[in-house]
């Protein structure tokens, strides 16, 4: 929770300076928590933290607008909600204002969901983008990390990383992308920065795990536990990506691989390497 919390701070830093809109107003989020000890909408993560940590199977999410958090918190689909309709705050929640941290959708809501190992060179095959991976979960004894002499983070014998995209405006004119990428408290190697080239959330989580892998590689770390919330990105790199390869980079539809050139580049690095995916909900 420790690395978690130090990467969602991390990953703040990296949103406020490269995936914020510059006419939109920071600080306004609501924070929905649906199971937890008191369920209700909060106005900050600390609020909501403390309703959530701990709790058994919790279910709380982030959002933009009152009213979305309001149709979670219902069991609604946020879209669902009428629009410009806005929810009494119940008595037994707190009350709502800005002011919101804007780290929570960042921290996991449930525990990791790790996948196995993907031995050097071998991948999963599915045939398609649509389908989902089913992970497997670690022992318990492997989900537990220590501190390396090295400054690294470590799971058995595997180094632990997190990383992250972000895109303001995402598919629309003026979309800007970042990337962060955390190995510990003040590592060196931590990065927050703005995404080269085309401005996508799906490429700027793509590219924040090659540079982990990137990384890893210069400092010759070979086994890896990679966390992120991106299952589009581990279900591409550990599934998907064989079965493109023979279909000489199409889609089973005929149609061409969205990211494709991004995702080569991921293939190779993660070839080269052993790489637990670990989806953080």
């Amino acid at each position: 929770m420790f690395l978690r919390t130090r990467f969602a701070g991390l990953v703040r830093t990296a949103r406020r300076s490269v995936c914020s809109p510059t006419d939109m107003p920071k600080g306004k989020f609501y924070y929905s928590v649906r199971k937890g000890f008191k369920p209700g909408v909060y106005n900050s993560w600390d609020e909501c933290k403390s309703q959530v940590e701990k709790f058994p199977a919790a279910s709380f999410k982030k959002f933009a607008s009152e009213r979305d958090a309001w149709a979670f918190f219902r069991g609604e689909e946020p879209s669902a909600a009428p629009a410009g309709s806005r929810e009494p705050i119940p008595p037994h929640s707190p009350s709502v204002s800005p002011g919101a941290d804007p780290n929570a959708s960042l921290l996991p809501k449930r525990g990791p969901e790790p996948l196995q190992y993907i031995p050097l060179g071998k991948k999963r095959c599915h045939s398609d983008e649509s389908m989902e991976l089913h992970p497997k979960r670690v022992k318990p004894s492997e989900d537990q990390t220590s501190q390396g002499g090295d400054g690294f983070t470590y799971m058995g014998d595997a180094v632990v990383v997190y990383t992250d995209g972000c895109c303001s405006a995402n598919g629309q004119r003026g979309a800007r992308a970042g990337i962060g990428v955390f190995w510990g408290h003040n590592h060196p190697l931590n990065v927050a920065e703005r995404l080269q080239g085309r401005q996508t959330n799906q490429r700027a989580e793509i590219q924040a795990a090659c540079r982990a892998l990137e990384q890893a590689r210069q400092n010759h770390v070979q086994k890896l536990v990679l966390y992120t919330d991106s299952k589009f990105t581990i279900n591409g790199v550990t599934s998907w990506v064989k079965t493109w390869k023979l279909n000489g980079w199409r889609l089973k539809s005929g149609g061409n691989v969205t990211n494709q050139e991004d995702f080569m580049k991921l293939d190779e690095l993660n070839s080269e390497l052993e790489v637990v995916w670990v989806n953080i909900r």
